[in-house]
């Protein structure tokens, strides 16, 4: 049997914690990357969205962004690879800190934003962000953009890693994300994720914008926890995976 991780964006939006919606998305994902302090998050967020992912059985993992919070890390900045990985190893500790607390454990770290971005396509980022880690721990697992560079230098250092595609993101021909200017970069239906995904995890490949096809190898899913109708979208892709037969676990390591 198939099967795979769904993966969510969490602690990054205070008014989806406090009203609800955040832990409700949590109901239909397996894994969560939570914003520690960088591009989002405090110390409240991070006890909160780690209490809730307890509650709903959903593993915790770090989401280290660029340190730039009225951009929300979605602009690139001109920093050396010593301070990328400074950055993401005092953002995972920040985390760290808050789950030994409440009882969890971090199983994966995931790159934010601009920091992500530009790992998928730089070599000396995706090391960078890999060392950073490796300051706290060598056995966590790295996600990565499927078929990226980024995704190729977190296995050469000798980290377990996860290649992740996207069900609410437009691809390029290229196997890179369509940015967000474009009009069409996010999928905003939720049965038109929930079709993306299905693709991806049955086919292996996901439609571009010019209506081509482009090859994906998943091990995990990401669902924007800031896409608008979110909860809707990760409802109808897991039911959509599962109706199809396909196992929905947590984030486990490429093989």
């Amino acid at each position: 049997m198939k099967s795979i991780d769904l993966n969510c964006d969490m602690g990054e939006m205070p008014e989806a914690i406090a009203d609800g919606s955040q832990e409700e998305l949590m109901r239909y994902i397996t894994s969560a990357n939570i914003a520690c302090g960088g591009h989002a998050g405090d110390a409240q967020t991070m006890r909160v969205t780690i209490e809730q992912a307890l509650r709903q059985g959903v593993s915790v993992g770090a989401h280290p962004g660029y340190e730039d919070r009225a951009n929300f890390g979605r602009n690139e900045l001109p920093l050396t690879p010593e301070e990328i990985s400074s950055s993401v190893h005092r953002q995972i500790v920040a985390l760290e800190q808050i789950a030994e607390q409440c009882g969890a454990a971090i199983g994966h770290v995931k790159a934010h934003g601009a920091l992500y971005n530009q790992a998928a396509r730089d070599r000396k980022i995706a090391g960078a962000i890999a060392e950073g880690v490796r300051r706290w721990k060598n056995n966590v697992v790295l996600v990565g953009l499927a078929g990226s560079v980024m995704f190729e230098e977190f296995r050469a250092a000798g980290f377990p890693v996860a290649a992740e595609a996207f069900a609410d993101r437009r691809y390029e021909r290229d196997g890179s994300l369509r940015l967000r200017k474009f009009e069409d970069a996010l999928l905003r239906e939720p049965k038109q994720a929930a079709e993306q995904a299905l693709r991806i995890v049955k086919q292996g490949s996901a439609i571009v914008s010019d209506g081509s096809s482009v090859f994906l190898h998943a091990d995990t899913i990401c669902i924007h926890g800031d896409t608008p109708g979110a909860t809707e979208i990760a409802a109808a892709v897991r039911h959509t995976l599962s109706g199809a037969g396909i196992a929905i676990c947590a984030l486990k390591a490429a093989k």
